[in-house]
């Protein structure tokens, strides 16, 4: 059984239930769709995340995370993808998907066979995301809020990072923690659209894919998704 969740997530878990249950349509809902190039999974996503966010701002009194989880990334999408055309990179092992978002790749690893699956993301409105989302496609996600980038055990057989290349910040952290989880045993993927902090010299590619993005920075309906590894 998951461990219940507290604080700040519960309090996010809440509203984005009453979220989906509340009546109506328009650009600042929530709606259930199937993903853009990973239909097999069905997500709690915005019509427009950044009205949204401006009207659960509004509604709150103060300032919110950007709900990233509320968008369908392409570093995501390919990495989904990727795990359920190949079921064998995931059945039985131990899974971690870091900065989940949505939760759309530790689902993909659910529906992939995987022994345990843990989604983690500091903003718990992603971890909230990540549990409805769970539930709405029947497969145990452990959703969990902790820091886990400065610790020294991935405690997973298989490590998950899609589109967390993002910023300098971010990559300075993300790195280490991914090149200690390989050095440790586990194996690492990374799905990236050539974000502009991709440490492309250390990483090599196993894959590509064309995704359907909707994007609002992005002039093409499609873009080419790498699927990498630590080299």
């Amino acid at each position: 059984m998951l461990a219940p969740m507290r604080g700040a997530a519960a309090a996010a878990l809440s509203e984005l239930e009453r979220e989906i249950d509340a009546p109506g349509a328009g650009l600042d809902r929530l709606r259930l769709v199937p993903t853009p190039f990973v239909p097999e999974v069905r997500l709690h996503l915005a019509e427009d995340a950044i009205v949204w966010w401006a009207r659960m701002e509004a509604a709150v009194g103060h300032a919110l995370p950007p709900p990233y989880w509320a968008s369908a990334w392409a570093g995501g999408q390919a990495l989904a993808r990727h795990l359920l055309d190949h079921p064998e990179l995931v059945a039985g092992q131990r899974v971690l998907d870091l900065a989940a978002g949505s939760g759309l790749v530790a689902i993909a690893a659910a529906l992939a066979g995987a022994a345990t699956v843990v989604a983690n993301d500091i903003d718990p409105y992603a971890v909230a995301a990540v549990t409805v989302n769970a539930r709405a496609n029947r497969v145990a996600v452990d959703a969990t809020g902790d820091d886990l980038l400065d610790s020294a055990d991935a405690k997973a057989d298989l490590v998950l990072a899609g589109d967390v290349f993002y910023s300098r910040t971010m990559a300075d952290r993300m790195l280490p923690f991914l090149q200690r989880a390989a050095a440790g045993g586990a194996e690492v993927l990374v799905g990236d659209p050539g974000r502009g902090h991709l440490p492309t010299d250390r990483l090599t590619v196993l894959a590509d894919y064309p995704v359907p993005t909707t994007e609002p920075s992005v002039d093409s309906s499609l873009r080419r998704v790498q699927v990498l590894r630590p080299a």
